[in-house]
């Protein structure tokens, strides 16, 4: 069975195996509060040999922002013992890093509530290990989290199991059933708030972060942003309204990518609506950027690059392209205007992030930072030079 409609998503069920509150001791089921009922359902994440890498976006995303899951500690041997904050090059954030998931086990002292598989791989297929590992879990009690293009409640196996147990898979990024896609229709038009897309230069270049830090930016300043998933990470970290677009028949992307939005629209009356990208316009490997820009028809993009990367991600054989180049291409594939230019700090040091910010500045006309190093008012700065409205909705609501 499948408990994922894109449109509206799942939550959580709560759990019944494990519980902790801020100072991480574990509290028996019938000592809870009500007010500790209200917190997260529990998590490992299982990311072996790729926290902190490319294949491991997944797990790196939920573990810098989970509106879901409490991360009780991440699976991966080859940082075993490390902190997974200081991993990601950030704060440790007390998110401890095993090798096993035993160890995971007997840190958390219970079964936690849901495992979480936090790997992206390019096959997305599991391996024969991962299968096993993931049905040991299952007979745990754990409800899976599975964001793989391979869909485990339509495995007879993992199906089995998981009725065996009672316990619940997600399969993130399944599609609602053909027969309830919707075509592209012009709905979009009715969307009268600001649309901004968050499009890269490359695939796992740090897009939904950028949007995630975007969108909690002005929420915080007293706009109402909503930001729209469209991948399997922004999914699961809690994206109220979105869809895995690479697991969508083609003919219907646009029309489901602009339904979405739509429905967002509709139901949260936002100020502004922030879109997740996928891949990157100019990459052979992708289609899913050219149906964002044809879905959402957004008014402006911030465009994320990595000076630091040589070659595109998993194609060493393609060089990067420029922010020039991607620009040019956005702008004349689509009725939209790049506003901004965002960094991916890899492989560079602070001083060279400036140097970046400072030329790609110059050379582009259009301010540039970095959303995780940088003050987050820069990137606000980007939305409220382009969009005087939100700018005087912020006074208004001031006065």
């Amino acid at each position: 069975m499948s408990l994922f409609t894109p449109s509206v998503l799942p939550d959580p069920l709560p759990g019944n195996h494990c519980f902790t509150n801020n100072n991480d001791a574990v509290i028996p089921v019938s000592l809870r509060s009500d007010d500790d009922q209200k917190q997260n359902p529990t998590a490992v994440i299982y990311c072996e040999a790729n926290f902190g890498a490319i294949d491991g976006k997944t797990a790196n995303g939920l573990v810098r922002h989970s509106e879901k899951y409490e991360i009780l500690s991440i699976i991966d041997s080859e940082k075993a013992g490390l902190d997974a904050g200081v991993v990601l090059g950030e704060e440790p954030n007390a998110i401890p890093i095993f090798g096993k998931l035993s160890e995971a086990l007997e840190h958390a002292g219970c079964v936690p509530d849901y495992f979480i598989f936090g790997m992206a791989p390019a096959s997305g297929m599991l391996s024969s290990h991962e299968r096993g590992l993931i049905l040991e879990a299952i007979d745990l009690g754990m409800n899976i989290v599975n964001g793989l293009h391979e869909f485990l409640n339509d495995d007879p196996v993992f199906a089995a199991a998981s009725a065996a147990k009672n316990v619940l898979i997600l399969d993130i990024r399944k599609p609602r059933n053909k027969k309830d896609l919707r075509l592209f229709s012009g709905r979009i038009a009715e969307v009268t708030c600001p649309r901004i897309a968050v499009l890269g230069t490359d695939c796992a270049i740090g897009k939904r972060t950028t949007a995630n830090i975007l969108t909690r930016a002005l929420n915080k300043l007293g706009l109402k942003a909503v930001m729209i998933g469209t991948g399997q990470t922004g999914l699961m970290q809690g994206a109220r309204h979105g869809l895995a677009l690479d697991a969508v028949p083609s003919q219907f992307c646009s029309g489901e990518m602009e339904a979405t939005i739509v429905e967002a629209f509709e139901a949260e009356s936002p100020d502004v609506i922030i879109v997740e990208g996928q891949g990157a316009l100019s990459h052979p490997a992708y289609s899913t950027s050219s149906f964002i820009l044809r879905g959402s028809c957004p008014d402006a993009v911030v465009l994320q690059h990595a000076p630091g990367r040589v070659n595109r991600c998993d194609f060493e054989q393609m060089s990067m392209p420029t922010p020039v180049s991607e620009i040019n291409l956005i702008q004349t594939f689509a009725d939209t205007k790049v506003i901004g230019l965002t960094i991916n700090h890899e492989n560079m040091t602070d001083a060279e992030v400036d140097v970046a910010i400072m030329l790609y500045e110059c050379e582009l006309g259009i301010p540039a930072t970095d959303a995780l190093t940088r003050p987050t008012e820069r990137l606000v700065e980007m939305v409220l030079a382009e969009f005087p409205s939100l700018k005087e909705k912020l006074a208004a609501g001031a006065r």
